[in-house]
């Protein structure tokens, strides 16, 4: 019996290893300080250049937005991109302050396709991704 089992957790183990290292986007073993993209920043680098004073966009679903965002947060995201660009554009338009970016976490991207579309198309420069998403802010304000 105890041969069985260890088989099984061998096996399983296996199984495991294998798809997290064959799998696109598998997830960190564990967490380390990864390097920001150029179009990255850190909860610390937002505290650290801005003070936290920036300009939030939520780029997640509206039921996750409508659960809990980033105080002052405004939500624009890829399903409803149009209503909600109309909504907020003088928003966007006005602000003064870098933008950040955040979406799910690290595995998310549509912050980065966000940002990608505000620069390109509607010249919005000073526009940021948050490193790890939600779960960062999250974290950081425990």
């Amino acid at each position: 019996m105890i041969k069985g089992t260890l088989i099984i957790v061998a096996l399983t183990l296996t199984a495991a290893v294998a798809t997290h290292l064959y799998h696109p986007r598998a997830p960190a073993w564990f967490l380390v300080d990864e390097k920001l993209n150029d179009d990255e920043v850190s909860m610390a680098e937002i505290e650290k250049r801005w003070q936290g004073n920036v300009f939030w966009i939520d780029a997640r679903i509206r039921q996750q937005f409508e659960q809990e965002h980033v105080p002052g947060a405004i939500l624009i995201n890829e399903q409803e991109l149009d209503n909600l660009l109309l909504e907020h554009l003088d928003k966007l338009q006005d602000n003064k302050k870098p933008i950040v970016i955040y979406c799910d976490g690290l595995a998310c991207h549509a912050s980065h396709k966000m940002r990608k579309y505000l620069t390109e198309n509607l010249a919005i420069m000073n526009v940021w991704v948050l490193k790890g998403g939600w779960p960062a802010w999250k974290a950081a304000k425990k």
